[in-house]
């Protein structure tokens, strides 16, 4: 058993930055699941929503993030994380990240702001349309540096080690992690008494996505699994621009583009989006999404497109190259071409049930960004509010953390059981683990996406039930491995999903339902909780 004053899982900006604050109050380890750049962070685009002009203010970037979240961001919530954005920036610049700048017009440099759609005003720092990117490599290096940080890749965090699994008299609380070694196959226990949770979201429950192959919903489940209250995960957020080609599936086309002015056309060059909303191609990612989706059902056309090419080709091949460069290979010149796009599952705006300083109902549990609920998204993201989220919680953790457990405090000498394999065998049939993995993320594209009915979701939750029977029967029969551990947290977090959905009789935010298509404020306006 190897013990830690802090565990981290997950390596994206929630956890780095958590843990390079905090190994400066003991040690610290980070267990991460692929290498530790392999992070939803990484592939983020657009930037980093803050207040930084005296044209913007606090009031104003709360306004436009509770407007986005359709009614259900409660206020103090969002101010708390909106105030604190600053000084989570200065700290990011000070493990070395760099934003783009430009010259003002008394010839001072300057941070360059963006805008998306939802905001209005210029208020997301960016590094051209990598930022994620430029985050993720400096955290890294920063944390790989720090001598309190054991960074342990290649290991998958398997479930969370309570009180109550261990049968103690104690009250319930988190006390460590088994985690599988990918390499070994060694399951190995770690013990600490201040768990950290920053695995992500589970774009991968749906058959078309933005994610990256790590984001099967791992915390979501585990906290599940520990008796963790989750919230909201009937809002689902679509990013209304995929890159619609056969060979670049979950190519992201940033949204910080139609914050510089490309538009949303058809295959006709007509805008469409002006039907929809008066903002046009600038409205929330939820009402451009289902605006999309009828678009392409109603005209039969595989995809629609978004058109920037009226803008001059030196800009646009400066302020997005990786775009430019990524679309070249595939034969599309975004200075001459519009790019077909479509939707696809993007960011999970619910999670384990958090407060804004990201504790858990599970005492010694915490959780920070993508994989929480605060509360911060609502019913739909304000774009680029999420990387603010992680920079920002992460620090609200670890306060918390100290004045809950100081560092002075060490673990409490428990009694926490080797894992035991017993009497399993190898997966004899893999092809049986990666069929199901399929139908999942079928059912889910089906049943459960942008515009849901109440008999696609009584279907799912049948099927799905059928599924985590057969699953649950394969996690105790054989040995685990990364994909049967994948499987496992992905049928149980589409289950939450649907679960959530069905309870929500109403359309909100990212919740659409032909049979509740009116928002119902007098009804419906709570959060949906599910707890076991």
């Amino acid at each position: 058993m190897n013990a830690y004053d802090f565990i981290v899982i997950g390596s994206g900006i929630s956890g780095l930055s958590f843990a390079l604050r905090a190994a400066e109050q003991g040690s610290v380890a980070i267990v991460t699941k692929r290498e530790a750049a392999t992070t939803n962070t990484a592939w983020a685009q657009g930037g980093i929503a803050c207040v930084q002009s005296d044209e913007d203010s606090f009031e104003q970037h709360v306004e436009d993030t509770i407007d986005a979240g359709a009614g259900l961001c409660p206020r103090d919530v969002v101010h708390e994380i909106v105030k604190n954005g600053p000084e989570a920036i200065q700290e990011l610049i000070g493990w070395g990240v760099e934003f783009d700048t430009h010259q003002n017009d008394e010839g001072k440099t300057k941070v360059a702001l963006g805008r998306e759609g939802g905001h209005t005003q210029r208020r997301v720092l960016h590094h051209k349309d990598t930022t994620g990117r430029e985050i993720e490599d400096k955290l890294l290096k920063a944390t790989r540096e720090h001598p309190n940080i054991t960074i342990l890749e290649h290991h998958f965090a398997i479930d969370l080690i309570t009180t109550a699994k261990l049968a103690l008299a104690s009250p319930p609380r988190c006390v460590g992690i088994y985690a599988l070694n990918e390499d070994t196959g060694e399951v190995l226990t770690l013990r600490s008494d201040r768990v950290l949770l920053c695995t992500g979201g589970a774009g991968r429950v749906y058959l078309y996505t933005t994610n990256s192959g790590i984001a099967t919903g791992d915390g979501v489940a585990m906290a599940w699994r520990a008796g963790c209250e989750i919230s909201n995960m009937e809002f689902v957020q679509f990013h209304p621009t995929c890159l619609y080609h056969h060979s670049l599936k979950s190519f992201l086309i940033t949204e910080a583009m139609r914050g510089e002015g490309a538009e949303l056309i058809d295959k006709k060059g007509r805008r469409f989006m002006s039907d929809y909303d008066p903002r046009g191609s600038l409205a929330p990612r939820d009402i451009v999404a289902r605006a999309i989706d009828r678009e392409i059902k109603i005209t039969g056309d595989p995809c629609v497109f978004l058109d920037i090419t009226h803008k001059p080709a030196d800009y646009i091949r400066s302020r997005f190259p990786n775009i430019f460069e990524t679309c070249l290979t595939v034969d599309i010149d975004i200075t001459k071409d519009p790019i077909p796009v479509v939707p696809a599952a993007h960011y999970q705006c619910g999670g384990v049930k958090t407060d804004v300083n990201g504790a858990t109902s599970l005492p010694g549990l915490w959780a920070v960004g993508e994989v929480a609920c605060t509360g911060l998204h609502g019913a739909n993201r304000l774009a680029s509010n999420s990387l603010l989220e992680g920079a920002v919680v992460s620090k609200l953790a670890l306060e918390d953390c100290l004045s809950l457990l100081p560092p002075s405090q060490k673990p409490e000498i428990l009694q926490v059981p080797e894992w035991e394999s017993g009497d399993v065998t190898d997966v004899d049939e893999l092809v049986v683990v990666y069929h199901n993995w399929d139908e999942i993320r079928r059912l889910m594209w089906d049943y459960v996406s942008i515009v849901r009915t109440t008999k696609r979701l009584q279907r799912a939750a049948t099927r799905l039930h059928n599924l985590q029977r057969e699953v649950q029967e394969f996690y105790w029969n054989f040995r685990v491995t990364t994909e049967l551990l994948e499987l496992r947290n992905l049928v149980e977090v589409a289950a939450l999903i649907v679960d959530s959905a069905a309870r929500r009789k109403e359309s909100r935010g990212l919740h659409y339902t032909l049979d509740h298509p009116e928002r119902n404020d007098e009804q419906c306006r709570q959060d949906t909780v599910l707890k076991k």
